[in-house]
């Protein structure tokens, strides 16, 4: 394992969780099939431009949910759409949880780092047992601040208490990646074509 590296910073979506393909959450594929609910129009009510206050935690998911199921009629709650959505978006990465839990053997600390609200961070805790394999879940929604904004990365940099260069991001978004690096953290872009290469990235 590389000296320099003290903590690793993950993104969840796209990078432990592997729930996006060529753009498109998986979770999602079988929406309308499974629910009666239109895809299309789910995408346009819910992930409009009022999204991003719920990803910065001005805007309760929950209520957010709730009011476009009622504008459109729809019998189910907000709180059983919640639930199908969260356990269907539970798919994760074989490859990179594989690589936490080995790190964590190693002794070296690892945290999330995602552009999520505070009910799905609490899935992600609680639901899905990250609470035990990681030493923190740093979510938009909890934090008030948003990927790629530098205020996300300084703020986790301050918990952690260590210098930017000792910290390691690997996230799949070229923005975020940028951003840390800008700061000096060293960064690491998930995708496809690079997976392969994160091990020796990380020297192991």
């Amino acid at each position: 394992m590389r000296n320099d590296i003290k903590a690793i910073a993950w993104d969840f979506d796209g990078v432990l969780n592997r729930n996006i393909a060529e753009g498109r959450f998986l979770w999602s594929d079988t929406l309308e099939e499974d629910l009666g609910i239109s895809l299309r129009a789910f995408q346009e009510g819910v992930f409009n431009d009022t999204f991003i206050d719920v990803l910065s935690g001005k805007l309760d998911l929950l209520h957010h949910v709730q009011s476009w199921l009622d504008q459109n009629g729809h019998e189910i709650n907000g709180e059983a759409l919640l639930s199908y959505w969260f356990a269907k978006d539970d798919l994760k990465d074989p490859q990179t949880n594989e690589l936490l839990d080995h790190l964590s053997d190693q002794g070296i600390v690892q945290v999330i780092a995602t552009n999520n609200e505070d009910r799905r961070a609490t899935y992600i805790e609680s639901e899905t047992g990250y609470e035990t394999r990681v030493s923190a879940v740093f979510a938009a929604g909890r934090m008030g601040l948003v990927k790629p904004d530098p205020a996300f990365f300084i703020h986790i940099q301050e918990k952690l208490g260590l210098a930017p260069k000792n910290i390691l991001l690997v996230d799949d978004s070229a923005s975020n990646v940028r951003a840390a690096r800008s700061l000096g953290w060293n960064a690491f872009h998930f995708t496809d074509e690079t997976r392969s290469e994160l091990a020796r990235y990380l020297g192991i």
